[in-house]
């Protein structure tokens, strides 16, 4: 199922980023630059091996996992987590645990939709939705 997210994916549509990146305890001049861009996702599957990179005109950013086995992970907002992917159904589920006080756990939920692909991210009572279309 993982095979289905393989692609390079530009950012259409987005709902409450910038809640969402409040919630992160990102900052204004930071926040205010994020929300003007549209990145892209390149996803590449090799089995349960998947690796995630986000391209933008601000900060790229790259995260190789393996389905289910815990990683460290520095967030593009600058939080140091502990994630752990899985598939759940036909969805790529991103649990991200701080790994230091003050930081704030959240999630990411990637799924294949007929108009491209979802991306619901969830943090304390915000959840923010980031459409993208297939390149």
């Amino acid at each position: 199922m993982a095979a289905a997210f393989a692609g390079t994916w530009k950012l259409v549509e987005s709902e409450k980023f910038d809640e969402y990146m409040k919630g992160c305890g990102v900052g204004l001049v930071t926040r205010t630059a994020a929300n003007q861009l549209k990145p892209s996702q390149v996803i590449s599957v090799d089995g349960d091996k998947i690796t995630i990179k986000t391209l933008s005109t601000f900060k790229n950013t790259e995260v190789s996992f393996t389905l289910g086995q815990e990683f460290e992970e520095t967030t593009a907002d600058g939080r140091k987590m502990k994630t752990t992917y899985k598939m759940d159904g036909d969805k790529l589920v991103a649990d991200l645990k701080p790994t230091k006080d003050g930081d704030t756990p959240s999630t990411y939920v990637r799924e294949i939709t007929p108009a491209g692909m979802t991306m619901t991210l969830t943090v304390k009572d915000v959840v923010c939705l980031r459409k993208y279309v297939k390149e």
